[in-house]
Formats: C-alpha cells, structure tokens, sequence
C-alpha cells in the first residue's frame, strides 16, 4: 500500500516544522517523489484548506510554508458557562439533593 504524496509532503513539513517551497522541493526530489509545478501548488493548496499548514511569500519567487500547531486555550467564560449549565441541569430535578 501507497502513501499519498500529500501524506509525505505534509510529513516534510512536519520535520521541518518551516521551511521554504524552494527547501521542500528540493527534500521531495531527493526522496524521489518528482513532482510538476502545479501538482505541487495544488497539495500545499489543499493542505492549507485543511487547516494543517500555512504559506505566506517571503519574496518574490518563493514562499514559506510553516505547520499550523494547534493550541488549546482554557477560556474562562467558557468554562463559567459549562459550570452554569451544570448547576441548572442538576437544579431541574426537584427533590433531589446532595
């Protein structure tokens, strides 16, 4: 069984954390996973509609691609509303106490 090529181009991305399009060519090449221009700009496309990595252009001819690392962040009115939301749900049942 085959691995995508999307699978190894986002696995590159992955190590590298950031590198330029230029770079990632390059490191594809090398594995032998010989790619056309556009197939290339069509899987960093497709992953950046995922969500999974972002390209910006640093210059003229060349891009930065640059994995998205998802953070969880603890919102403290979320967490008061969840609470909020449990105390009625509890409250709706008459006749039952702690």
């Amino acid at each position: 069984m085959t691995i995508p090529i999307r699978n190894t181009v986002f696995d590159k991305i992955k190590e590298a954390g950031s590198l330029t399009d230029v770079e990632l060519y390059k490191s594809l090449a090398k594995d032998e996973h010989a790619l056309a221009e556009d197939r290339f700009n069509k899987i960093l496309l497709d992953l950046e509609i995922l969500g999974l990595i972002r390209v910006s252009w640093i210059t003229k001819d060349e891009r930065r691609i640059e994995i998205i690392i998802e953070e969880e962040e603890d919102d403290e009115v979320e967490q008061q509303n969840k609470e909020a939301i449990e105390r009625d749900y509890e409250a709706s049942f008459p006749g039952l106490e702690k």
